[in-house]
């Protein structure tokens, strides 16, 4: 630990595996006292030698520090680890991946143990962490309190977003970012099927698809506008009809190319049903009424 270690707050840190570990460098760097526990002890004894405090057991690793931090599995390690731990005067801030109604029942969960809960939803892979310049952030949601009182803490492995008071939120932002993500992968892979047959170079065909995906990414601040207006034919350059018309041309070529159309079909399909619907001036954002249960 760095000279200055006595003038950062102390830090408690539950779970060493890969985005664990990232987050310990990263507090052990910036001079952070920390207290580190993993279920396996060797990921631990590994950051002794930097500088952590390793301890055998999750209540003295509590114990130790009034910021714990939890970065587990599942909301089921979570419950598991802490089952039989005194929390009481405590601030609980959780990074595991987890539902927002699971975020939402942790948090009375620790609120009932005398701990003030915060839940997080990291947008960074481990390689990020530490490293500003990389851009990985963290949402934040529940207790603005313990979020102003440890901001600075808990920016330093990564930028921090605060995204409201409901504990569920943070844990919605980062699945609906990465939901997208994964939307946008399955068309990456669609387009990478057509060409592979064709001789073309992939790596060469990459900058153009990047290009194409940030240009039309940009869409989304049309879509939002729509959503909160509730008009989804303001700003249409082409419209719902125009587009279902041209799936057909989608769906040959994947045909022709020998490429399977599952991940675009179900797409098309929404499409079809909301045209049948509503019409066909609107945009695609009525995609999103069909979504809704």
């Amino acid at each position: 630990m760095t000279q200055n270690s006595a003038e950062k707050n102390p830090v408690t840190l539950l779970g060493l595996g890969a985005m664990g570990t990232a987050l310990a460098r990263a507090w052990l760097a910036a001079g952070h006292p920390l207290t580190v526990w993993n279920r396996t002890p060797g990921r631990a004894a590994g950051l002794a030698g930097e500088g952590a405090k390793a301890v055998g057991g999750v209540a003295e690793a509590v114990a130790a520090s009034g910021l714990v931090v939890v970065c587990l599995l599942d909301d089921a390690s979570v419950g598991e680890a802490l089952a039989d731990v005194d929390l009481a005067g405590k601030d609980l801030v959780n990074l595991t991946t987890t539902t927002p109604a699971e975020a939402r029942a942790r948090a009375a969960w620790a609120r009932e143990r005398g701990a003030r809960y915060l839940d997080g939803g990291i947008m960074a892979v481990p390689p990020m962490i530490g490293v500003p310049e990389a851009g990985g952030y963290v949402f934040y949601s529940g207790a603005e309190a313990v979020f102003e009182q440890h901001r600075e803490t808990l920016a330093v492995p990564a930028g921090t977003t605060y995204v409201g008071e409901d504990t569920g939120h943070a844990a919605l932002h980062d699945v609906a970012l990465l939901s997208a993500m994964y939307g946008m992968f399955a068309g990456v892979h669609h387009a990478f099927a057509l060409i592979s047959k064709e001789g073309i170079d992939p790596v060469g065909f990459a900058p153009l698809l990047a290009g194409w995906l940030t240009a039309m990414a940009q869409g989304v601040h049309l879509t939002a506008d729509q959503l909160r207006s509730g008009d989804y034919t303001q700003g249409v350059v082409s419209n719902l009809a125009m587009q279902v018309a041209g799936t057909p041309t989608f769906l040959s070529t994947a045909e022709q190319q020998g490429v399977s159309p599952e991940l675009l079909r179900p797409y098309f399909d929404l499409m079809a049903r909301r045209l049948a619907e509503a019409g066909g001036e609107e945009d695609l954002t009525g995609v999103v009424d069909l979504l809704l249960r």
